[in-house]
């Protein structure tokens, strides 16, 4: 494995960092200002288009996209993604700049990889355009959804549609205006073996009998303009070509879909750990506590110490899974992502935690970007299934694979 970043992606890397300077830091307030404010509830920055432009006019656009997606993609791989991604982490409201923010980014590789020509101009698209925001519709209120096949929406055929009846939450994004496509995972095929039951299917959003009932707060927080939601789906009604790969493909879309999703989320959160850790840096060497300062105590600099090493062992972590998932497939690698999505969130809230005990009150506040990245992967500790589940799953395939050899 060889991790030197080619000379492409090192000029990728400064544009970005440069972009970030003039654009995404000096703009960090007036967004969060934006953002929380009421009267701006469910509204988008209004600067976010015209700093999508600049992106775009840059070629700083659909970065995520990997190259096996040919014309649709910019042409990187995982590996060459994972340091821009980190990048954008630094402030995770950039990702939508560079159009390569979650759930969007899933839901055009789910219609790049699976989806028909007629469903690639219709939605893919003004996706890649950044002219729409989409959902991905999965999690349920009455089951455990970390485990994709107690799904139970039905999407059951009548005539020339499929008709929904069902319950959703936690659906992100969906409460942005400019949300217009729901990909929606449910059970068509109810006497199936159990990972062939269900289906993934195409719902514009405003079609009829799709209600959101409520936003469902993070932490006290609405996360507007996008929000996470609770959704009814009753009787809805919408072509039957509107159906994607086909009856019984939804679990092999949902796992093709999240792989590269919770990648994604564990490169952002090492950005966010690896500016957590800068800032507090700043923070110890600039502050005196009882006549010296911050910095000189043993705690503060094994703080830092112990940080460094976990960010730098879960990047090496990251760039080894993205290497796998382009060399032998995102299947031949689900051991390394399970392995980060529950190594990269939890480093980042360990960190951000220690940044904040090192600026005492400032640290709970919004003077520092740094309780936000705590609570974001806390939250992200749950997001695309909870570290139980993949140690679990990791857990058990290790015993098989180790049982399996010959014993020395």
């Amino acid at each position: 494995m060889n991790f030197e970043h080619s000379e492409k992606v090192k000029a990728l890397i400064a544009k970005l960092e440069t972009f970030m300077d003039e654009h995404i830091y000096p703009n960090e307030e007036a967004h969060h200002d934006w953002v929380v404010d009421p009267a701006n509830l469910w509204k988008p920055w209004p600067k976010i288009e015209e700093l999508k432009a600049l992106a775009r006019k840059e070629d700083l656009w659909n970065l995520f996209l990997p190259h096996e997606y040919g014309a649709w993609s910019p042409g990187l791989t995982n590996l060459e993604y994972a340091p821009l991604a980190e990048i954008m982490g630094r402030a995770p409201w950039s990702s939508e700049v560079f159009n390569c923010a979650a759930p969007d980014t899933g839901n055009m590789e789910v219609l790049a990889k699976y989806g028909s020509p007629e469903q690639q101009q219709q939605w893919l698209k003004p996706l890649l355009a950044g002219e729409i925001r989409s959902a991905y519709v999965m999690t349920e209120p009455q089951v455990a959804s970390s485990d994709a096949t107690n799904i139970e929406l039905t999407i059951l055929r009548d005539g020339d549609d499929y008709v929904l009846n069902g319950r959703k939450w936690w659906i992100s994004g969906v409460m942005d205006p400019r949300c217009s496509l729901l990909l929606v995972m449910g059970k068509t095929l109810l006497d199936n073996p159990r990972h062939r039951q269900h289906s993934t299917i195409i719902v514009p959003a405003n079609t009829p009998g799709v209600t959101i009932v409520r936003n469902l707060t993070v932490f006290g927080s609405k996360n507007s303009p996008g929000g996470e939601a609770e959704m009814r789906f009753e009787n809805v009604r919408v072509p039957a070509g509107n159906l994607i790969l086909g009856e019984g493909r939804g679990f092999e879309i949902a796992q093709g879909r999240l792989g590269p999703g919770r990648i994604h989320h564990c490169m952002r959160s090492i950005g966010q750990a690896q500016r957590a850790l800068e800032i507090m840096a700043r923070r110890v060497e600039n502050r005196v506590a009882f006549g010296k300062k911050l910095s000189d105590q043993g705690s503060i600099r094994q703080d830092v110490a112990k940080s460094f090493c976990e960010i730098e062992m879960a990047r090496l972590l990251t760039f080894k899974a993205a290497d796998q998932m382009d060399h032998f497939g995102n299947v031949v690698a689900k051991d390394l992502i399970a392995a980060i999505k529950v190594v990269a969130p939890q480093m980042a809230q360990t960190v951000t935690d220690r940044a904040i005990q090192a600026h005492g009150g400032m640290g709970v506040s919004d003077d520092t970007v740094v309780a936000g990245f705590f609570t974001l992967n806390r939250f992200l500790r749950l997001a695309d299934g909870p570290d139980e589940v993949h140690m679990s799953q990791l857990g058990k395939q290790k015993i098989r694979e180790y049982n399996a050899m010959n014993a020395r």
